[in-house]
């Protein structure tokens, strides 16, 4: 009996360890996949798809996005609440007052930053491969490609946004800006929009000469590179901790499109109060970016600090949606095809 026994208890010790390795073993197999979410790498990519998509990819977030990005500025830009009172005050009075065409002046200008971006993903993508060879840290490779990145992008971005800028506060908030357009030129449209441009570029060289295009060059680098350095960061963080609390069959491309939008909103909480001054800098020919923070916390308080911030978030969320989701589809599609069969996002 004591041997028919044993092997019962043998059977039964057995049939506990795997039924326990049935509930626990798959969740421990599932949380480390998820934590050690694949990075396809700068090598993996086929560059004659990746550059193309990108390219389209940018223009659309940069439609959805730019009129969120013109209100930040005139918001930002206004004294006290001179103009608006907050973000849907100043959409509903330009659509009022210019029409959609008010919404996205500046637009054709802007839309060149789509060179800008492409420098900033493939720096990106380069100074990761670099680090790599240092540091398998997802954290630190991020966060040091990430700043690299926007360094670069800003030194393309800048005059583009300089003159940018200065057709965005014509119409509603054209007494704030430093330059002024001719309103009684009688051309065709196609002629008033290049002809603004052009106006506008050459008031900046008479008043300042080619410096005038980097001006709050220095303000964009202290606003943009803690953005990008933070943003990817939070970005690899936050897909992380939500791969942690997602169920097992939770698609990895949905994490990734909840955790852009978080990140973008904390890098812009924390970076806006130099984006206020960056913004000042750049529409009012100011030259010091410290008196202008002084001016700004002398006349507005420490609640100017925060102007913008809405609109910035508003203009971040649909961009950063598109971006997250868009630059790991992306990247999918751009796989070189010995890639294409082992790798899952």
């Amino acid at each position: 009996m004591a041997p028919t026994h044993q092997r019962c208890k043998e059977k039964e010790e057995t049939f506990r360890a795997e039924v326990s390795q049935r509930r626990v073993v798959p969740a421990a197999v599932r949380m480390q996949q998820n934590r050690n979410m694949q990075v396809l790498e700068w090598e993996d990519l086929d560059k004659t798809r990746f550059y193309p998509i990108g390219v389209l990819m940018k223009m659309s977030i940069r439609c959805t996005d730019y009129p969120a990005a013109l209100i930040r500025t005139q918001l930002q830009v206004q004294r006290g609440n001179s103009l608006y009172k907050g973000t849907f005050d100043a959409f509903s009075k330009i659509l009022r007052a210019e029409g959609v065409r008010g919404l996205y002046r500046g637009f054709m200008v802007n839309s060149f930053t789509v060179v800008s971006s492409q420098a900033h993903i493939t720096t990106y993508m380069l100074v990761r491969k670099y680090v790599s060879q240092y540091t398998e840290d997802n954290t630190v490779k991020a966060l040091v490609a990430g700043g690299s990145a926007s360094l670069i992008a800003q030194s393309i971005t800048v005059p583009i946004d300089v003159v940018s800028q200065q057709l965005m506060m014509q119409g509603q908030g054209a007494h704030l800006s430093r330059f002024q357009l001719n309103t009684n030129t009688q051309a065709g449209k196609r002629k008033v929009l290049f002809g603004q441009t052009r106006s506008i570029m050459s008031q900046i060289y008479a008043a300042d000469g080619c410096r005038g295009f980097y001006r709050g060059y220095t303000a964009s680098l202290i606003t943009y590179i803690p953005n990008s350095a933070v943003w990817w960061p939070l970005y690899q963080f936050y897909a992380e901790q939500l791969s942690k609390l997602a169920p097992s069959d939770c698609p990895h491309l949905i994490l990734q499109g909840i955790a852009g939008p978080l990140a973008a909103a904390t890098a812009s909480t924390v970076t806006n109060p130099m984006d206020v001054v960056r913004a000042r800098v750049q529409v009012e020919g100011r030259s010091s970016v410290i008196e202008t923070f002084r001016q700004l916390i002398t006349e507005e308080g420490y609640r100017g600090l925060t102007k913008g911030l809405s609109a910035r978030i508003i203009a971040s969320t649909p961009a950063a949606v598109l971006t997250a989701v868009g630059y790991e589809t992306l990247k999918k599609i751009s796989l070189r095809p010995k890639q294409d069969d082992s790798t899952e996002r």
